[in-house]
């Protein structure tokens, strides 16, 4: 709510608390409060929704910056004419709106490091004299994603092996074997993982499952890359010779943005990786793309456990060992130069002057989507 002397101005959204957020085409409601304590001469009283993506980071001492206008729609709820000025007598106002959102997708709102996709309902009261008075909502949009698709339900599964050691110190191989029965999901499902780890060198080793989120911003020709854990699982440890089998294994995932697809400066993509990490030696990894949708927009889940028949013989791959075994990982592999992002400030992103049209903005903020989670594994890549 924004006050100033005699006049105080509030924007209500209709159902907000009971909705996750809107999608295209769908009719957004709601009414704008206007309490007067003494009759006010009023210009125009319109309801704007408008909505932006921006991106922006630091390269080489130089900013890299790029913005997408996603929507801007006005509707004018009262209005002087020309020959007649409009008063409202002291008193409390309540004018209803409806705007309609686009038919054509939109990118669902996000915020990250370095960027972010906003929507706002904002009213504007004119009046002769005074400054603009405004007053915002945020907007959540979700662009809802079939995880029902053919290519989404279908079960992939990968294999994998190497030699640890090198020349005459060779151990023996490891090889890693993974199923999962689709790689369309929702937020709060969990992803049953089947694998098979078998240890056949002199090393103890550990598998681990985890669910990254992988931002890309693109802006004047580079890119800036964040990988960021949500969601991860280790196993026991599977000693030298010995084998361990995951059957259905759940990893739960988190309540996370959705994937983010249609967006030329910013992306949001899921990756499942299942590693057994391997002391002293680079880590034997699979990794298999997630597509990730709000759990509103899933629709009707088919039985895939059900009707899906695993491979078995990719739970129990046959070896084939390579010519040279693979040298412990270099220094460079294991410190990154770029470590030191991880703790440096979130840039700062001012927002673009067509969206706040004026000098002033109140913002009232009442849906978010879920905090991102923290920084614990970052890996930027410009390019």
């Amino acid at each position: 709510m924004t006050l100033t002397e005699g006049k105080s101005l509030d924007l209500i959204l209709d159902d907000n608390d009971q909705r996750d957020g809107y999608c295209s085409g769908e009719v957004v409601s709601g009414h704008i409060s206007l309490k007067m304590s003494e009759a006010t001469t009023v210009k125009a009283l319109k309801v704007l929704l408008k909505g932006y993506a921006q991106v922006s980071w630091m390269h080489k001492r130089s900013r890299c910056s790029e913005e997408r206008k996603y929507m801007s729609l006005t509707k004018t709820l009262l209005a002087s004419t020309g020959q007649e000025d409009l008063i409202l007598h002291s008193g409390m106002y309540e004018i209803p709106f409806e705007l309609q959102l686009p038919q054509s997708p939109l990118v669902s709102s996000f915020s990250g490091k370095h960027g972010h996709v906003y929507y706002m309902v904002q009213a504007v009261l004119k009046t002769p004299f005074h400054e603009n008075q405004r007053v915002c909502r945020e907007l959540c949009i979700i662009n809802p994603i079939d995880v029902n698709m053919p290519m989404l339900i279908s079960p992939v599964s990968q294999t994998c092996k190497k030699m640890v050691g090198c020349w005459i110190f060779t151990s023996g191989p490891i090889s890693l074997s993974v199923s999962i029965d689709r790689q369309g999901y929702c937020n709060g499902e969990s992803i049953p993982i089947c694998a098979l780890i078998e240890n056949l060198s002199s090393r103890l080793v550990v598998p681990k499952a985890v669910i990254y989120q992988i931002q890309t911003y693109m802006a004047k020709g580079k890119k800036k890359i964040l990988k960021r854990v949500v969601a991860s699982a280790t196993g026991n440890v599977v000693p030298s010779d010995c084998a361990s089998r995951w059957n259905g294994n759940a990893l739960k995932i988190p309540p996370v943005s959705p994937s983010i697809l249609n967006s030329d400066i910013l992306k949001v993509e899921y990756l499942l990786a299942v590693i057994v990490q391997i002391p002293g030696a680079k880590n034997l990894e699979v990794l298999v793309p997630l597509v990730i949708s709000t759990d509103g927009h899933c629709g009707h889940r088919f039985n895939t456990r059900r009707d899906s028949v695993m491979d078995m013989s990719l739970l129990y791959p046959r070896f084939t060992l390579p010519d040279v075994a693979e040298a412990p990982p270099s220094y460079a592999e294991v410190v990154s130069e770029e470590q030191f992002e991880d703790h440096r400030t979130p840039t700062y992103q001012p927002q673009p002057d067509w969206l706040l049209d004026g000098p002033a903005i109140t913002y009232i903020q009442q849906i978010r989507l879920q905090p991102p989670p923290s920084y614990s594994e970052i890996y930027p890549t410009e390019h």
